[in-house]
């Protein structure tokens, strides 16, 4: 995705209610560089922001005040709900305990959401992250490991509750 093109994107999506017009929406965001399934549905308080590669696959919503931070590759697969002010981001730092900053060298790391899965409310997948398939992701948990399929997630650090 160009970054400028998904600026000017952003500002005509913000202009569209909050949960009308997907179709438009879509549009847009293809023309953004997003590559989108069908009835990808984004709310128009979500952000998208980046120069990375980002794919979304069909029936999947998006909801609001979502924020996907894209510096390198965020695949979501189909039939995915993400709910209001979850947060994916592919970028950090190594540590640099020698340097002026602690934050060192910036890197990017994918972010893979699978089929299915349930990202809840003011959740964090942080980047490096697989979410298994089917697998829910409670509301405020903080992801920073891969997650197998078909579990309930919770927590911060997010830790497995139950399988499904």
């Amino acid at each position: 995705m160009r970054s400028s093109m998904l600026y000017l994107a952003g500002i005509f999506i913000r202009l569209i209610p909050e949960t009308r017009l997907f179709g438009l929406k879509r549009c847009l965001l293809r023309l953004a560089g997003a590559r989108l399934g069908r009835n990808v549905r984004v709310c128009s308080s979500a952000r998208i922001l980046g120069v990375g590669d980002l794919e979304v696959g069909d029936d999947t919503w998006i909801g609001h005040q979502v924020l996907i931070c894209v510096g390198s590759r965020v695949t979501i697969g189909k039939n995915v709900d993400i709910g209001p002010r979850a947060y994916i981001g592919t970028g950090t730092h190594e540590i640099d305990s020698e340097g002026r900053h602690a934050a060192g060298a910036g890197v990017n790391k994918d972010v893979a959401i699978e089929d299915g899965v349930w990202l809840g409310a003011g959740c964090i997948i942080l980047p490096g992250v697989r979410v298994g398939g089917n697998s829910i992701v409670a509301a405020g948990a903080v992801v920073a490991d891969i997650l197998p399929a078909r579990v309930l997630a919770a927590g911060v650090p997010a830790r497995v509750i139950r399988s499904l």
